[in-house]
């Protein structure tokens, strides 16, 4: 195999691993809405991921209440020009359930970090709760919210 493969292959297994015991079924599908997040945000793409909001979503990050596209928007693009550029979620799984066929839960917890870690820095540990609902066939984000752990 060669180099370029196995690259590839190597990125699939650890983006395998991202989705813990949700690999299949409603539970994984609605699951690829945090970690194309996640992807999104290491590209500091905020159109991008704020495309992935409900037009009128919710997004709680730190003390900002963010509603709708423009406010999500404007805020990322401001904080991916600043303080966030350069930085990655790393999250680990915790649960994800179904509330309904089109609404699901997903908990995560992780935090922020430095493109190069492998870990979250002691202090920036966070939960989030990540609202998704189901909508013509595709899982899109409600509600996104952030809360720091402390410990």
């Amino acid at each position: 195999m060669g180099s370029k493969a196995s690259s590839l292959v190597a990125q699939a297994k650890q983006w395998a691993t991202y989705y813990g015991d949700y690999t299949t079924g409603p539970e994984g599908a609605a699951l690829t809405i945090a970690l194309r997040f996640r992807a999104l945000w290491e590209d500091n793409d905020a159109e991008g991921i704020t495309d992935l909001f409900v037009e009128n979503g919710s997004l709680l990050l730190g003390d900002e209440q963010l509603k709708g596209h423009g406010e999500i928007h404007a805020y990322l693009t401001a904080a991916f020009n600043a303080g966030f550029r350069g930085t990655k979620l790393i999250e680990e799984v915790a649960d994800v359930r179904l509330l309904s066929p089109d609404v699901a839960m997903v908990i995560t917890t992780g935090g922020l970090a430095a493109k190069d870690a492998t870990s979250v820095p002691e202090g920036n540990s966070s939960r989030t709760m990540w609202v998704v609902v189901k909508r013509d066939g595709d899982w899109w984000l409600a509600s996104y919210q952030s809360s720091p752990l402390k410990g």
